[in-house]
């Protein structure tokens, strides 16, 4: 099948966490025999800024990292409707623009054949909401929302028509052990400062556990305000700024532990959502210590596959155990990669999308799915 996928953008992770997962399902994808194609602006915002910042050589990065992946850019004259009457599946990611999110609708509502999903993996549904209800969804066979508090929201606001839980996962592919890199740190975080969603929780299980531990560490990420610079140095971590998704790998490998710091809306509105850094973290066999989150759909065996630390001291004192008892860490690194092998990759997820596929796609594609189905 030819799965054709408009996104903010494949090629640039700057700030842009679902770059992460689509180029993981899209290998996927293709690996299993289809045609995978991500569409995306012109002048997106996150490949603006990684140009700006880090010049043409972090886009070339993605054609070195990921040479099996299609990517294709639009402008204000691209023939959408053309690319949408070759395709059998076409996810629309919800930081596409509104005026094109309805135009797809409208292609599919006039006659594509193609089945037509929208794809909402962040928090604007509740923390902006009328810019999600404004959306002109109705023309869409469903909604793929990646996590069940999510999904229950578009249910009850009556948006759009069926709803999917569709989890992120790691790429196992690229996310994975690699016991040859040699450990010269202790604690790594790769996560962004952001709109001041987890200031102060980024101080409190970040900042003050490292000061008070004097623990050797490295912090990766963008958009970090001055004063988050100044208490990084102080609390003796070293700043490193934007990370490749390639490279994070050979990051976690060469650390002995790393944190999960979620974001307030996925506390307060959104609960059971981890970031796709849970994932990719665990894949990669490196302990991890979360901040408070309610794993309420139990993707996971909190104090099994990492650890919950309720407040700064409580964070404090499980990092000085984890790097101080091998024993401990190790159990939990096993667990956690057992855990995402299981459960939490993208051959997973592609599983659960062939299987949303079957419950409501169109004839063309179930056409192309029950031989699939026979032969296995």
């Amino acid at each position: 099948m030819r799965f054709l996928l408009y996104t903010h953008s494949l090629v640039s992770d700057w700030n842009h966490g679902n770059a992460h997962f689509l180029r993981g399902v899209m290998r996927e994808l293709i690996a299993r025999g289809h045609d995978a194609i991500a569409l995306e602006p012109e002048h997106g915002w996150s490949r603006r800024h990684l140009v700006a910042q880090n010049g043409s050589v972090a886009t070339e990065r993605f054609e070195r990292d990921f040479p099996t992946l299609r990517t294709q850019v639009y402008d204000e004259d691209f023939d959408h409707e053309a690319a949408l009457a070759v395709a059998d599946v076409v996810i629309v990611h919800e930081w596409i623009e509104p005026e094109l999110v309805a135009r797809i609708g409208r292609a599919r509502r006039e006659g594509g054949a193609f089945t037509l999903f929208f794809h909402d993996t962040h928090h604007r549904a509740v923390t902006a909401t009328s810019d999600i209800a404004d959306l002109m969804l109705q023309d869409y066979d469903g909604i793929l929302a990646f996590g069940e508090t999510l999904r229950q929201r578009y249910v009850d606001a009556g948006w759009g028509p069926r709803a999917f839980t569709w989890h992120e996962a790691a790429d196992d592919r690229l996310f994975r052990p690699l016991p040859e890199v040699e450990k010269t740190g202790d604690l790594v975080w790769i996560g962004n400062w952001g709109d001041e969603e987890r200031s102060a929780e980024i101080g409190a299980f970040l900042i003050e556990p490292a000061r008070r531990l004097c623990i050797d560490g490295t912090v990766y990420g963008v958009r970090y305000p001055d004063q988050a610079l100044i208490a990084l140095d102080e609390a003796g971590l070293r700043y490193r700024g934007w990370i490749a998704n390639a490279d994070v790998p050979h990051a976690f490998a060469g650390h002995r532990v790393t944190i999960h710091v979620p974001r307030r809306p996925y506390l307060d509105s959104l609960r059971g959502i981890p970031t796709i850094r849970v994932f990719e973290a665990l894949a990669c066999g490196i302990p991890l210590i979360s901040a408070p989150w309610d794993d309420a759909e139990n993707l996971f065996r909190p104090g099994k596959d990492f650890l919950f630390a309720q407040d700064s001291d409580e964070m404090t004192g499980l990092l000085a155990q984890v790097l101080n008892d091998a024993d401990r860490a190790a159990e939990l690194a096993a667990s956690g990669l057992e855990i995402i092998r299981t459960r939490h990759t993208c051959r997973h997820r592609v599983d659960e999308l062939f299987s949303i596929l079957a419950a409501c796609g169109t004839a063309r594609v179930l056409d192309q799915l029950i031989p699939m189905e026979a032969a296995q």
